[in-house]
């Protein structure tokens, strides 16, 4: 089995205010009032959740990558 080269994370809109971040393949979830912080937070807390880990019994590569997806609600346009 091939070892995954990427982490899968999604970023939305918080309910309140700011951004949410949450990996798909591990249980991270972070937040942030920018996209800067949010993203920085993210970066920070995958690597605190590895940290220590054993990258391969986790289907993870050596140094992962983040591929974020950025959820945005779509509007209808006005006529």
């Amino acid at each position: 089995m091939a070892l995954q080269r990427t982490i899968k994370a999604a970023i939305r809109p918080g309910e309140q205010s700011g951004y949410v971040a949450e990996c798909l393949e591990i249980p991270v979830v972070t937040q942030g009032r920018t996209l800067d912080e949010v993203t920085q937070n993210l970066r920070e807390a995958v690597e605190l959740h590895l940290e220590g880990e054993d990258l391969a019994e986790l289907g993870l590569a050596p140094s992962p990558s983040i591929l974020v997806t950025f959820e945005l609600e779509a509007h209808p346009a006005t006529a």
